[in-house]
């Protein structure tokens, strides 16, 4: 016990304090934390073996408040309690596992505030798994020390070679006015290369290519998917080989993809139309089983009557 104390006192202060990341450490804590839960209690609210388990939050007027909204309340006030207390200690370290937990609460409704409707367990509402993994893999790299902007100086070859090999952050250097400019251009283009990734709906590639950014110009050079605005803008009519290619590529039986569902059902269960059919399939089985038991039963019961001489055995083979 006194080992794993020491390790993890260690960890604390040369891992996080010395590089000044324990405030994002507990902001992740605080995140996985709070998601988790929620995600565990609207999966309770909803299945009849946890009758007891306590429903969502609905107002006298029968007006259902989402628990994105308790984030974004906790997230206003502990985000300005963080900036009072930016250099008191415990104090900012508190503010940041609360804001954490409101990150939680709030991006577990991300599909709300898109489609702007109760989308949580349709395929829609698929979306907030998705950006809850990118967020994850966001605040893992900035823990991680993969900072995406590094303010130093040097010149404009090693801004530009630094950023294309990925071998370090974007460097901004404001030395002089020409590396000024040529940073600027270069951060623009690693921003214009997420974005695309984005458009062809490439979200991990967009994600990670901002603090790599070899992998944002290897995500914007790759095939869009079908649906996606990029696809919507440059292939269908204008381009039918590619929206074919597309959709080929991206079908919804792939491997890939079929890994990708069973993520989000183990993550944030299944949408309501595979819940209902299961929760149907298992009510007709259990009343298949029910009346098989009942008519074993009975013939157990005959049989035993016709066994002890209370019933004639021609009449009841008849």
């Amino acid at each position: 016990m006194t080992a794993y104390a020491s390790f993890i006192s260690d960890f604390w202060e040369d891992q996080l304090v010395s590089n000044s990341r324990h405030g994002l450490f507990l902001v992740l804590v605080g995140f996985l934390c709070s998601f988790g839960f929620i995600r565990l209690s609207t999966r309770l609210m909803r299945s009849p073996r946890v009758p007891w388990w306590p429903g969502s939050v609905v107002s006298d007027s029968g007006v259902h408040l989402h628990h994105l909204v308790f984030g974004i309340i906790l997230m206003g006030i502990s985000g300005t309690l963080g900036f009072w207390f930016f250099d008191s200690g415990i104090w900012m370290e508190l503010s940041a596992l609360l804001f954490g937990i409101g990150i939680g609460l709030t991006i577990d409704e991300f599909a709300l505030f898109i489609h702007l409707d109760d989308v949580y367990w349709s395929a829609e509402g698929r979306s907030s798994i998705d950006a809850t993994v990118l967020a994850v893999c966001a605040m893992m790299l900035l823990l991680l020390g993969v900072d995406p902007i590094e303010l130093e100086a040097g010149n404009a070859g090693a801004v530009v070679f630094n950023t294309v090999v990925g071998i370090k952050p974007v460097i901004f250097d404001t030395s002089s006015a020409t590396t000024t400019v040529i940073s600027v251009l270069v951060l623009l283009s690693v921003l214009g290369f997420a974005l695309v990734c984005f458009a062809k709906q490439r979200l991990a590639h967009g994600t990670v290519g901002f603090f790599l950014t070899p992998v944002a110009i290897y995500g914007a050079l790759r095939l869009a998917k079908p649906n996606s605005p990029w696809a919507r803008r440059f292939y269908g009519q204008r381009d039918p080989d590619k929206q074919t290619r597309a959709e080929q590529r991206f079908r919804p039986d792939r491997r890939t993809e079929i890994y990708k569902e069973r993520f989000r059902d183990a993550v944030g269960g299944t949408t309501s139309d595979v819940y209902e059919a299961r929760l149907a399939q298992r009510a007709a089985t259990a009343e298949a089983a029910a009346g098989m038991r009942e008519r074993a039963e009975r013939t157990v019961a005959a049989e035993a009557r016709v066994a002890q001489g209370q019933l004639d055995p021609d009449r009841s083979g008849r």
